[in-house]
């Protein structure tokens, strides 16, 4: 299942969630740009390796400096392929301009980041002493997912299923796909705990980001008055990809 539009007007232009798709869309051709060994290296010394903080011995001997935190920023912008990228970036446009809107420019910037940062710690967390670099924005747009569940409770969202090869595209209330999204990140997260092995989805990175996204969002979303109204036309399903700019 695949989200393709929301019902939820957006008025300013997504200036940051484009410049984020820019930013990660700019590092990943950088980084297919690159030899095999060197882009391997790049991924391994700018992702989030837990194995790098958990234990400074290990990490020296590997050539990765321990008190080096720039990883635990820059992991968010690494993707490891087409399908990693197109997915996160097609995610971060549909939900990211709404919160955008909601929090303004900055206060997005702000709260993405920080969504991010808690989507590696807990990630680093529970697989302190992984060794397989953690690349991706996923975790940081499980925020915004979060924010966009608790600002918008009663959006709705067109899904696409492919069907005997074929698009299949029905409404649901953006809470219900939101809600089954967490409980698989829950389900999985819990059985990769469980059963732990090399490499695999980052599970609970998308767990803490959501999460991150769930209680910060209320602390920066603009004051009552500034606010837009929330929905183009509630209640009605032809609406364009953002409702009514």
């Amino acid at each position: 299942m695949i989200p393709v539009r929301d019902s939820v007007a957006v008025r300013e232009p997504a200036f940051v969630t484009w410049a984020l798709i820019g930013v990660c869309v700019a590092v990943f051709l950088f980084q297919v740009s690159l030899p095999p060994r060197a882009a391997e290296a790049f991924v391994r010394l700018y992702g989030l390796v837990p194995a790098r903080y958990a234990d400074p011995a290990w990490a020296l001997a590997a050539g990765l400096p321990p008190d080096d935190w720039l990883p635990v920023l820059t992991h968010m912008f690494l993707h490891g392929g087409w399908a990693h990228l197109l997915l996160n970036m097609w995610t971060l446009w549909l939900f990211g301009a709404a919160v955008e809107d909601r929090l303004g420019h900055l206060r997005y910037l702000a709260f993405y980041l920080a969504c991010g940062l808690a989507a590696g710690l807990a990630h680093a967390v529970v697989n302190a002493h992984s060794a397989v670099p953690a690349v991706g924005a996923s975790g940081a747009i499980a925020g915004v997912l979060g924010a966009y569940a608790r600002l918008f409770p009663r959006a709705w969202l067109i899904l696409m299923v492919p069907v005997l090869f074929l698009p299949v595209f029905f409404p649901v209330p953006a809470m219900t796909y939101v809600a089954v999204w967490f409980a698989l990140q829950l389900l999985q997260g819990t059985a990769a705990a469980l059963l732990p092995g090399e490499g695999g989805v980052a599970w609970w990175a998308h767990i803490g980001g959501f999460l991150a996204g769930l209680l910060l969002v209320p602390l920066l979303r603009r004051p009552a008055p500034r606010r837009r109204p929330l929905y183009a036309d509630e209640g009605v399903l032809g609406f364009g990809p953002h409702g009514q700019r």
